[in-house]
């Protein structure tokens, strides 16, 4: 997979699912050269989800943490750039706790997890990286203690639902499995609809990337009836919370408010699902669509999953 796409996948994905435990920020910028983290993140002393239902990822989330997230087997360049970012956030900590005049604990430190479909066995000894099987799972290699970082084999882990949130950032079989586990797991379940929708929103992403791989094509193809359902799934909560707004209107001017309240849920649920987060022009649009005549309503539900961003506002901008 061409690396914008996943790395905008990861990236998202990693923010919405550890968002309720603590502060998430994406490619934060580090002192010294122009450089990012991918992903960092900070605890919260009162999460709003226990960190249990995110299985491994939320053992992950457990301390202060750096997520580096890979597409491809991590290189051992690749190692020593995350640990060097890694290190300049230990310095820049010392800092400022020395301008502050107080005291930097070792266990305050953030650790690096360094998320990779697969690991070497030339990497993982090049680092002296060593399994902990008594607290941890396998595909998990620790490097030294006072180094803080870990680096996941993400296909050595086991099959579990501990491990679900994770996998879904594999690759190939093991990512495609992962994508089925989400896909059947219990409709209400809110992780579900979340990463469901940045799949779908993945799934547009590489549609319109050039240069597709095999991998690329066969992961749209699972994706597509992924898409699909959520797509419906989105219509049909869009029109039952429309409906139940309108039925506690209780009065008959309030129907026709309740059938725009309708159409306006599905609306917006159905452009999250296709585009993403609902920013400023997509927002504008929605008065507009919810304006539509029922056939033209109806056709247009019909077109949204072929239509692009770009298509869409220039259908819309011209009336």
């Amino acid at each position: 997979m061409t690396k914008f796409p996943y790395e905008r996948f990861a990236k998202d994905y990693l923010q919405e699912l550890l968002s309720p435990l603590g502060a998430v920020e994406t490619s934060r910028d580090v002192a010294g050269e122009v450089r990012e983290i991918d992903v960092y993140f900070a605890p919260s002393s009162q999460p709003q989800i226990d960190k249990q239902t995110l299985g491994l990822l939320g053992r992950f989330a457990e301390t202060p943490a750096l997520f580096e997230p890979f597409r491809n087997a991590v290189k051992i360049s690749e190692v020593r750039s995350c640990m060097s970012k890694l290190f300049d956030v230990y310095a820049q900590l010392e800092r400022e706790t020395k301008r502050s005049d107080t005291r930097l604990e070792e266990n305050s430190l953030p650790h690096l997890w360094i998320l990779s479909p697969t690991a070497s066995e030339s990497l993982v000894n090049g680092f002296r990286a060593q399994l902990d099987e008594d607290k941890w799972l396998a595909g998990v290699y620790f490097l030294g203690n006072y180094l803080r970082t870990a680096v996941v084999a993400i296909h050595q882990l086991p099959v579990t639902q501990e491990t679900l949130w994770v996998r879904l950032l594999g690759k190939g079989r093991v990512q495609q499995q992962a994508i089925e586990e989400v896909q059947s797991l219990n409709p209400h379940n809110p992780l579900r609809a979340k990463a469901i929708d940045l799949l779908a929103s993945l799934k547009t992403t590489l549609e319109l990337s050039q240069n597709l791989d095999v991998e690329d094509r066969d992961l749209i193809m699972q994706l597509s009836p992924l898409y699909e359902q959520r797509l419906a799934e989105a219509t049909q909560q869009g029109r039952q919370e429309g409906r139940q707004e309108g039925r506690q209107e209780g009065r008959q001017e309030g129907r026709q408010e309740g059938r725009q309240t309708e159409r306006r849920t599905i609306i917006e649920n159905l452009l999250r699902v296709r585009f993403g987060n609902l920013d400023e022009q997509l927002t504008i649009m929605i008065e507009p669509l919810v304006e539509l005549p029922p056939q033209e309503f109806s056709s247009l539900l019909l077109q949204l999953a072929n239509l692009s961003r770009e298509e869409l506002l220039a259908k819309f901008s011209q009336q």
